[in-house]
């Protein structure tokens, strides 16, 4: 059977996929400023970052629509899956779950799933990963999506943030908490709850030390990890990236590990210098 995984534009694609019909990137809108800019392969990091850091007005995303969804669902393909960044944080994932609505009302045995990821960025990788893993094991659909929401569940997304601004501007850190933490050079260690939301794990003074401690955490929260991939992704860092995927191999077996850059909601949120981990 032939597949089709689709991904909102939060999830960071391997360069392998990226010329390859069976994965599709359905790109978020951002607006810096009242421009608007399309997070596909015309993104621009460096740009992008530069706009946000100069606009005093908190830079916003907006979802792909239920009929952007509706036409990447229309497909040859046998089987269609859908991985959306959290549905906690956006509403792309009730935008697909319509879309995929629209689709079966004139093509009601078409096969396809919508995943709340839970997560965002390498987390929604890891779960195209995964779901290309259990196709290409010839499992059958409704398998896939067992064995998929199976991950789901045992999935942790961590990250450290080098600038707190797009966090005080989007609303979750007060304005003087931020100076604070600024002044200080605290940095908070971040994580996602079991719905999918952003929680603070612990904080550290500095990047390094906060690094440190995100090692922690992932050491403690990934069981069976020498059966695992983990997936790093940084915003214009990569030698912290390196320097992580290091400290990581001398803690923990994995299976792998993959570094990856973020594309635009990522870096929005990363902001420049952002790390985030997903296992």
């Amino acid at each position: 059977m032939s597949y089709k995984i689709v991904i909102d534009s939060c999830g960071e694609l391997l360069d392998e996929w990226k010329g390859d019909s069976s994965f599709e990137s359905v790109p978020l809108t951002l607006n810096v400023g009242g421009e608007e800019i399309r997070d596909d392969e015309t993104f621009n990091q460096a740009e992008f970052l530069r706009k946000v850091a100069e606009c005093p007005e908190c830079p916003k995303s907006a979802c792909p629509s239920p009929e952007t969804y509706r036409s990447a669902f229309d497909c040859e393909e046998d089987h269609v899956y859908c991985v959306t960044l959290s549905a906690e944080l956006s509403g792309s994932y009730n935008s697909a779950v319509l879309g995929m609505h629209l689709l079966q009302e004139t093509q009601p045995e078409k096969k396809v799933y919508v995943f709340n990821s839970r997560s965002a960025s390498v987390g929604q990788t890891l779960i195209a990963m995964k779901i290309q893993e259990c196709e290409k094991a010839g499992l059958p659909f409704e398998d896939v999506v067992g064995v998929v929401e199976k991950y789901i569940d045992s999935q942790n997304t961590f990250f450290v943030l080098e600038n707190l601004e797009t966090l005080r501007k989007n609303g979750r850190l007060s304005k003087v908490k931020a100076l604070v933490a600024s002044a200080l050079k605290i940095k908070p260690v971040m994580g996602s709850t079991e719905e999918g939301n952003i929680c603070q794990l612990d904080q550290a003074r500095g990047m390094n030390k906060a690094l440190v401690k995100m090692v922690d955490y992932i050491v403690d929260r990934t069981a069976d990890s020498e059966n695992r991939v983990l997936a790093i992704s940084h915003c214009n860092s990569p030698a912290r990236a390196q320097m992580l995927k290091e400290a990581l191999q001398e803690r923990m077996r994995l299976a792998k590990i993959v570094i990856l850059n973020t594309a635009g909601v990522s870096s929005m949120y990363a902001n420049d210098g952002g790390i985030i981990v997903a296992v």
